[in-house]
């Protein structure tokens, strides 16, 4: 007997939400969005990030946990207080779900450095550094502990099951925020559990993915001499590190990031003009093992706004709208129509062309 083997790899679904004047909405606004694409998953991932969540406790880091055992508690909660000053430490609110019966623990810590008693290597470090130094320990020296969000006045919420079911899990409804992304999962090469499912975080970067990253193993080898540590399974966690990298530490800014994970090809930097050909050829010389090989359409969001950016040959769908003060990106136009019917403009951004949309106050 003859089997034809199927494999669906354009599935997963992305919707992106900025209010550019940082005017809050309810979640409940980006849930209808993602719930509209359901079918783009399989139930093995969905979740969602917000910006403008804490601002009570905005000056704070906001690490939220997923342990597995007591003794992963036990041993990240020491090795916090070693590092961090916990100014709130609290289960992070969930409501019981028929659909969601297996879940970590769920906590958040209210955080910042602590810098008596430790390690010069630590202490020299500025804020942002040894947050990520925190992280980095936890998630490869901690079994069965994970952070899945460390940033400022945001937080990411995801784990195993679809979008409706994600939202209804964390309370979504009841959070306010001026920025949203969302992501419906539909696992092909890397398994579907709490701590794969979407955003990847690290401080404030924030990654919803569709498609795969082929050049994962260089992109981790390069980071890797950077100090991160990649063990979380799935090749989406590169391209958060990634921007952390470019923009962060080498202080790039978001449109020549861009660039540098999806330059143009060869044969077209040779036809450009003298400047603008010297600057591309820098750009691929310089970060040539930062490229982002294979199909992928992504939206990041970072204290200072959203991008959505495709591969270079735009093998995965994304579409564009803007009305008013916001900004919508999404796998498919319905999703933005749902939420926003009538748009003052709606594109479909061209292969490797990102759509910048930053924060106007």
């Amino acid at each position: 007997m003859n089997h034809i083997f199927q494999k669906d790899i354009s599935g997963c679904g992305l919707v992106g939400i900025i209010n550019q004047k940082k005017e809050k909405f309810s979640g409940k606004i980006i849930k209808r969005a993602i719930c509209l694409m359901n079918e783009r998953g399989n139930g093995l991932g969905a979740g969602f990030a917000a910006y403008g969540i804490y601002e009570v406790l905005k000056d704070f880091y906001a690490i939220h946990m997923m342990f597995n055992s007591a003794k992963s508690v036990k041993d990240t909660e020491e090795l916090f207080e070693r590092y961090l000053h916990i100014e709130k430490r609290e289960p992070i609110p969930h409501r019981p779900l028929e659909a969601i019966r297996n879940y970590p623990a769920l906590y958040r810590y209210f955080v910042i450095p602590k810098r008596a008693d430790i390690e010069a290597s630590m202490y020299e470090l500025d804020d942002d550094d040894f947050i990520v130094r925190v992280v980095m320990k936890v998630n490869s020296e901690i079994d069965g502990a994970y952070v899945f969000s460390s940033g400022k006045n945001m937080g990411v919420f995801k784990g195993v099951g679809h979008p409706s079911d994600i939202a209804e899990f964390y309370r979504i409804d009841e959070y306010e925020g001026y920025m949203w992304t969302a992501h419906t999962r539909f696992p092909t090469n890397t398994p579907g559990w709490w701590g794969g499912a979407h955003p990847f975080n690290i401080l404030d970067w924030s990654i919803v993915h569709n498609g795969e990253i082929s050049s994962y193993g260089i992109n981790k080898r390069y980071l890797e001499m950077f100090g991160y540590r990649l063990t979380l399974l799935t090749d989406t966690e590169v391209v958060a590190y990634l921007l952390d990298l470019l923009v962060r530490k080498h202080g790039i800014d978001i449109k020549h990031a861009c660039i540098a994970l999806t330059p143009p090809f060869w044969k077209d930097i040779d036809e450009m003009e003298s400047d603008e050909k010297e600057l591309m050829t820098a750009i691929r010389m310089v970060y040539g093992s930062a490229v982002l090989n294979g199909p992928f359409a992504i939206i990041f969001t970072y204290s200072m706004g959203m991008v959505g950016l495709n591969d270079r040959i735009k093998l995965r769908p994304l579409v564009a709208a803007k009305k008013g003060s916001f900004t919508y990106i999404a796998s498919e136009e319905a999703a933005i129509r749902e939420i926003c019917p009538s748009p003052d403009v709606i594109w479909h951004p061209k292969a490797g062309e990102p759509v910048i949309a930053e924060f106007i106050n």
